[in-house]
């Protein structure tokens, strides 16, 4: 049984808590893309955690953790970020490393700052964790795969023609020092020696488990609207953050995957620049950030403060049905608890008209939200455990949302502990 958590907005949508929480039932839990530039917040026994490259499933004995093909590999992060959880007293995870995936280099990491220092204002808000320039080479077929490590041959003459490659562009476009060679070799040697114990095909070892009947999830990054063919292009990312793209990231069938859990927030928040139609602003907007996630809305990679906004129905109906949703993981809900009235964004008004339909990005640029405001519930539901113990106003609101989006939610997070949570049985 293979089950996907993807996001349907923005990322931020709490996908670490949920992936961890579905992970006391899972077997192995596989991260299918994206690098190291988005975060996980988790909150759990051990206590508060960011991940970045680890899957968020890591914090059980029982689970097998893969970092699958699809997955901008930076090494150096990933096992910094082993260090830092094994020295918190979490267990050393198991973990298993695509042979076939791609590292992310030092000279990704400066050709991501350079560009953004170079664009100035009209730069793309990136993590400059060289997520763009990686995948540029990955498709442009002049990447390190893991598996490359292992050929010395190979490595002593790629690197030449990686050098002659990029120097030009370092020499003339960005007017930096030019890259060596034997520094090039040094570092792919250095990554070898730490990743070389956990290279597998992970495919084929996903392939068996599947099987024999194992629980496997798929844990993706960021959410719909940062996806390069349907987000908000080209304020994307660059690899797809959709659960399809689950099973070429991992490589298994994509019959396989069987459940697909879309985390949705119960207000909008971004980080980054883009088209976010339900944006709030002042003291609207820094209230929300405040009390929002554990500790406030502020990026679990960079510390950035989100950008707030309202829950938007216009893209929480087309990020849940572009990810293929079975079932709505609902977050956040108890951030709520302090609002008299709680506006929603029910539609767009684009050049005089109202879509419910979510637009292209040129659209998206003029649309306005049309806000319906729904009674708030005015008190604290952490802890409540049953969905007919919720407030009545509380209930209301899961329920406009709902119809409004037209997945079902079948879980409902108020609070960011692990066993904060409720679930509802929808006929």
């Amino acid at each position: 049984m293979v089950q996907a958590v993807v996001g349907a907005n923005w990322g931020d949508e709490g996908k670490g808590k949920i992936t961890d929480m579905l992970a006391e039932e899972a077997d192995i839990i596989v991260r299918f893309q994206g690098g190291a530039n988005a975060g996980h917040t988790i909150v759990n026994d051990y206590g508060k955690f960011a991940l970045h490259t680890l899957p968020s499933g890591v914090f059980y004995n029982h689970t097998t953790s893969i970092i699958g093909n699809g997955v901008a590999l930076n090494i150096p992060v990933l096992f910094n970020e082993v260090k830092s959880i094994v020295d918190r007293g979490v267990p050393m995870p198991k973990i298993l490393v695509s042979d076939r995936a791609q590292m992310v280099m030092s000279y990704h990491i400066l050709f991501d700052q350079y560009e953004e220092e170079r664009l100035g204002g009209k730069s793309f808000g990136s993590t400059k964790s060289g997520i763009a320039p990686f995948y540029s080479d990955k498709y442009a077929k002049i990447g390190f795969q893991v598996s490359e490590l292992f050929d010395e041959d190979l490595l002593k003459e790629k690197v030449v023609r990686i050098c002659e490659q990029k120097n030009v562009t370092l020499k003339h476009l960005y007017h930096k020092p030019e890259l060596k060679p034997e520094d090039l070799l040094e570092e792919l040697h250095n990554y070898k020696k730490m990743v070389e114990p956990f290279v597998c095909d992970t495919s084929a070892y996903l392939w068996n488990a599947i099987k024999e009947g194992k629980k496997i999830l798929l844990e993706g990054q960021l959410g719909s609207l940062k996806d390069p063919d349907h987000g908000i292009y080209p304020m994307v990312t660059s690899s797809s953050t959709l659960a399809a793209y689950g099973a070429i990231g991992a490589g298994i069938p994509p019959y396989e995957i069987k459940k697909i859990v879309t985390v949705v927030k119960a207000y909008s928040s971004a980080v980054g620049a883009g088209a976010f139609v339900s944006e709030i602003f002042g003291d609207e907007a820094d209230e929300l950030r405040k009390r929002g996630g554990d500790g406030g809305e502020f990026g679990a990679t960079t510390g950035r403060p989100r950008r707030m906004g309202w829950f938007d129905c216009v893209a929480s109906k087309y990020g849940c049905r572009i990810q293929g949703t079975t079932d709505v993981a609902f977050t956040v809900l108890d951030v709520l608890g302090y609002l008299d009235e709680i506006p929603v964004c029910v539609g767009y008004e684009i050049d005089g008209e109202v879509t419910t339909d979510f637009p292209t990005t040129a659209k998206l640029e003029k649309a306005k939200p049309v806000l319906k405001k729904l009674p708030g519930w005015k008190t604290d539901i952490r802890g409540i455990k049953n969905y007919e113990d919720l407030p009545e106003n509380c209930r209301k609101y899961i329920e406009f949302i709902e119809e409004q989006i037209g997945f079902p939610i079948t879980m409902v997070s108020n609070g960011p502990g692990r066993h904060d949570i409720i679930y509802r049985n929808v006929k």
